[in-house]
């Protein structure tokens, strides 16, 4: 199942947080700001990103408990 959500971190604790969830989860995960597109499994590629402003994930998973992990993440 593919799916794409807008997602935003406020703080570095968030960050981690969300680095710490996605190690856990099978499928393919990246993050976009702009044009610019990382593998949302990289924790100091979060950070090349534009955080001030929100990300989309796009997410390729059968997973569906992954989509739970995200909305906490949802702007």
């Amino acid at each position: 199942m593919k799916r794409s959500m807008n997602i935003q971190f406020k703080n570095y604790d968030m960050i981690e947080r969300f680095s710490k969830d996605i190690a856990n989860l099978k499928g393919e995960f990246d993050l976009i700001s702009g044009r610019k597109v990382i593998d949302a499994r990289s924790f100091l590629g979060i950070f090349s990103l534009d955080l001030s402003a929100p990300l989309v994930l796009n997410a390729v998973t059968d997973d569906v408990s992954a989509f739970e992990v995200f909305s906490r993440y949802q702007a």
